[in-house]
């Protein structure tokens, strides 16, 4: 084990902790806020914070345009979308529901990293973890899809595509963003400023409803900012960057944890066994689809085609990037 990858395994711990409980803080502010409103003012506190931590560090920001332009992408794929998309669907569903159907995220990593990076194949494994991950989601909507609920149904389709939206934006940040050499907190401040951007953007739309201020519902938009968007991106992209996309996408393992938790205790919301039994599904087909649990005999077959390999000759280190 390297001397870096405690600290990378504490940071995705953290990470996914603050997620974790980002889907109460957005049941806070949904109290006196739309769902835009919390997208804004999450992106806002989250990019105070970011600004700050940039000055305190004496951190310096990119000057070319085009880096620019790919982390407003990141912007568009991991803020402003998803964090819409899922305040909008905690007004129909559980924030524990939405904290289950957020493990998704890891299965929609390996499709599109299957589909647009040439180097990774389809394999058995891979193809049996997403059907058994995408079973699991079947399980935890089919109470719903039996019960004729649309309102429910139409709120999971809309985690479902934000976490379409977190697949798409670790593949981006994969291809487009890390080879540039941009450090973790420049690309962590980039995504969430440009967030706030589209939000901004959007406000004359999405934004015009009534505001309700109360110490919960600010209290609540001050910790998705500070914890669930400015410090768990600066942590988790830097877990991207030192241990791999797929890696750093199964932040999605603990959260759903806490999240059900967090709802029970503090919502008073049911867990139910569809709810259980579903993200247990989904958590076992992405353990399966990243290799993370193995399947029956393939540890064997893989030891004696090791075996039988012929020692081959590691290439040298690729030089850094430039900066």
């Amino acid at each position: 084990m390297s001397a870096g990858r405690p600290a990378l395994v504490l940071a995705w711990f953290v990470a996914a902790c603050s997620w974790g409980a980002s889907f109460l803080f957005i049941k806070w502010g949904l109290e006196g806020l739309s769902p835009a409103q919390v997208t804004l003012a999450r992106v806002l506190f989250g990019s105070v914070f970011l600004a700050g931590w940039l000055l305190a560090t004496r951190t310096r920001l990119p000057r070319d345009w085009r880096t620019w332009g790919h982390l407003s992408m990141l912007g568009l794929l991991f803020c402003f979308l998803p964090f819409t998309l899922f305040a909008w669907a905690e007004t129909r569903i559980d924030s524990g529901l939405a904290a289950v159907l957020n493990a998704t995220t890891p299965l929609w990593t390996i499709v599109l990293v299957l589909l647009f990076v040439p180097v990774e194949t389809v394999t058995v494994r891979k193809a049996i973890g997403l059907l058994v991950g995408f079973a699991g989601v079947v399980v935890v909507a089919l109470p719903d899809l039996l019960g004729g609920a649309s309102g429910p149904v139409l709120g999971q389709l809309a985690c479902l595509a934000a976490t379409a939206c977190y697949g798409v934006g670790f593949v981006w940040l994969r291809r487009y963003v890390l080879p540039r050499g941009v450090r973790p907190l420049v690309i962590a401040f980039g995504q969430v400023s440009t967030g706030l951007g589209w939000s901004l953007l959007a406000a004359p739309v999405l934004s015009r409803d009534p505001v309700t201020l109360t110490p919960t519902v600010v209290g609540g938009m001050l910790a998705l900012g500070v914890l669930g968007t400015g410090l768990a991106f600066v942590l988790n992209t830097a877990v991207t960057a030192g241990l791999g996309a797929t890696f750093a996408s199964t932040v999605t393992y603990l959260s759903p944890v806490i999240g059900v938790v967090l709802g029970a205790v503090v919502l008073g919301e049911d867990v139910t066994v569809a709810a259980v039994v579903g993200g247990s599904v989904v958590i076992l087909g992405v353990a399966v689809g990243q290799g993370l649990l193995r399947l029956p005999g393939r540890r064997r077959r893989d030891a004696t085609a090791a075996r039988r390999r012929p020692a081959v000759p590691q290439p040298p280190p690729a030089a850094p990037v430039p900066r």
